[in-house]
């Protein structure tokens, strides 16, 4: 099951309490306090891990809450500090505070991490209070409350490429021709309904890593079909490319299709609109599909590649248009 979105509840283990003990021993003329201190609290630590590739391990577990630090004891014992908790997650994954709904942490790479509720301290002995002027305390602390907090995880895939088109415009044939990826393919709209990873291979020297993300539809932006969905996994690829299909399913305008995708881009995100883009008609093998790429290219003014993940042409030429366009914005930052 694949998850990329989920709030649980946090919290962190208190701390123990200080103790009062004195020392009363035959033969120990010079007892005194001897209460020792509370161990500390557990805390909740988020790491991401390469090879998580999912919030599911989340979904049935909502509430992750640390140990609390055992209490001081007599003959100055202090408490065992109680153990961290690590939630484990995918890189990628955003970090927001549920209630103030700011973002805690954005954990992008592999190995970072963040603690996310610390624990309470322990309190004081009352050994701690003993003084030249109060020889026998019977003050003590009691540990501190830990942290707690709801938390959502927003997991956003992380794609050198993104693979942009309405519903059933051959984002998932062409992942799977280019690449190991075995996406669900079907005749009808929303066969994706998950983020989808490959791996292309250019040639022996070139590579790199292609989403193909649910498809779009009007309203995306305000969360209309699976827009969201789309949105969030497309904001980190560095290089767009857009799919038009030829002859839609449902009669539409294969231009207005695309018009209508860059204005939800745009309302979403302006910076993810001027993102490098790639505009390409697939399905070379219908009989219109050259009419329209001609006629793409006109209303865009740029450049319209035409390609078929059926018979294979264009492919290289799309693939090596892509990687040299990823190059130039890895080279600019």
């Amino acid at each position: 099951m694949f998850v990329d979105r989920v709030t649980i509840e946090v919290e962190a283990g208190r701390g123990g309490d200080g103790c009062v003990s004195f020392r009363r021993e035959k033969f120990v003329p010079r007892g005194g306090p001897d209460g020792g201190d509370g161990g500390h609290g557990g805390s909740v630590h988020v790491v991401a891990q390469e090879g998580v590739d999912t919030l599911a391990a989340l979904v049935h577990r909502k509430h992750w809450r640390a140990k609390s630090g055992v209490a001081g004891s007599g003959s100055n014992r202090h408490g065992a500090n109680a153990d961290d908790i690590t939630i484990r997650v995918p890189p990628g994954t955003v970090i927001i505070d549920a209630d103030g709904e700011f973002v805690l942490k954005d954990l992008a790479a592999s190995g970072e991490q963040v603690c996310v509720a610390h624990g309470g301290k322990g309190g004081k002995g009352n050994a701690r209070f003993k003084s030249a002027t109060n020889q026998a305390p019977r003050q003590h602390t009691l540990g501190g409350d830990g942290e707690r907090r709801r938390l959502t995880f927003e997991l956003k895939v992380i794609a050198d490429v993104g693979l942009l088109g309405k519903p059933n415009a051959g984002k998932s044939t062409l992942l799977s021709r280019v690449s190991r990826a075995r996406p669900e393919i079907a005749d009808y709209p929303f066969t994706t309904k998950i983020p989808n990873l490959g791996i292309v291979q250019i040639d022996m020297d070139r590579s790199l890593v292609m989403a193909d993300i649910p498809g779009l539809i009007e309203g995306a932006h305000e969360g209309a079909g699976l827009g969201h969905e789309f949105l969030r996994h497309v904001e980190r690829t560095r290089v767009l490319v857009h799919l038009v299909e030829p002859t839609p399913m449902d009669g539409s305008d294969p231009i207005e299709n695309y018009r209508a995708i860059r204005d939800e881009l745009k309302q979403y995100d302006v910076d993810l609109a001027d993102r490098p883009e790639i505009v390409a008609v697939s399905k070379a093998e219908l009989p219109d599909a050259a009419t329209v790429r001609d006629e793409l290219a006109t209303a865009t003014g740029g450049e319209v590649l035409l390609f078929s993940s059926v018979t294979g042409a264009g492919l290289n030429e799309l693939m090596s248009r892509t990687y040299d366009i990823l190059a130039a914005t890895r080279e600019s930052t």
